[in-house]
């Protein structure tokens, strides 16, 4: 499974990331499951939980949120209406509107690939809530929260913080494809997922974790990271 994509909807995304498109190459690259996690936003879900099921990917409701420390948390859910729900409340925390010439398009598509219009909001920006309480407020919805590519220097909780603080009720953590090992990680004590990041076609699946599960259900991988049910993370 690959639990961090990105679709036409977020700015730094390629405008081929679209719903059909993503669906396909993730079926092509052999993944049972992905999860959409756009910058701010949960807008293009619905569009690629269909295009997934016409391909047999199950797509993992979720969002790449920007804390008020600048801080990238992958917020996954149970469905789109938890995601939805998030969406609101981290909208009500965010100011500015998108320049496409400096940030790129923002396209809202549906599940065959056609633009149905153009998010306005800022979605590259930070919101106003602390990283505390984005954790919070994830898990308020029956979330799980993944600390994203902490092995980068930028937007990365251990960039903009220097640590991991123990209390923080992280689910996982994530490593970007370019981190060649995870030895310096294990020491949080944490489950830690490979995902891809992906803005291009071509990544998807280029990094992914392994799930063994009978099925690669948002229920089975919470039970995975929390020891709570059959499921278990495995080396791929």
């Amino acid at each position: 499974m690959d639990l961090h994509v990105h679709t036409c909807l977020s700015p730094c995304a390629d405008n081929s990331m679209t719903p059909p498109a993503i669906a396909a190459r993730a079926a092509a690259a052999g993944l049972a499951a992905i999860a959409v996690c756009d910058h701010n936003t949960g807008g293009n879900v619905p569009a690629v939980q269909t295009a997934g099921r016409r391909h047999g990917v199950e797509v993992l409701a979720g969002m790449e949120v920007t804390s008020a420390e600048e801080v990238h948390l992958l917020a996954l859910f149970a469905d789109a209406c938890a995601l939805g729900s998030f969406e609101s409340e981290v909208a009500g925390h965010m100011t500015g509107t998108n320049d496409p010439r400096y940030f790129g398009d923002q396209i809202l598509a549906d599940e065959n690939g056609e633009p149905t219009g153009l998010e306005e909001r800022l979605l590259l920006g930070a919101c106003d809530l602390s990283v505390g309480d984005l954790v919070e407020r994830i898990h308020g919805l029956g979330g799980l929260v993944v600390a994203s590519h902490v092995d980068k220097e930028a937007f990365s909780l251990i960039g903009q913080l220097g640590f991991v603080p123990p209390e923080l009720a992280l689910d996982a953590i994530e490593l970007s494809p370019h981190s060649p090992s995870d030895m310096e990680f294990r020491r949080y004590g944490l489950p830690i997922l490979r995902s891809s990041d992906a803005h291009f076609l071509e990544d998807i699946g280029g990094s992914h974790s392994c799930l063994r599960a009978e099925r690669a259900t948002f229920v089975e991988l919470a039970g995975a990271l929390r020891g709570t049910g059959g499921g278990a993370l495995v080396d791929c």
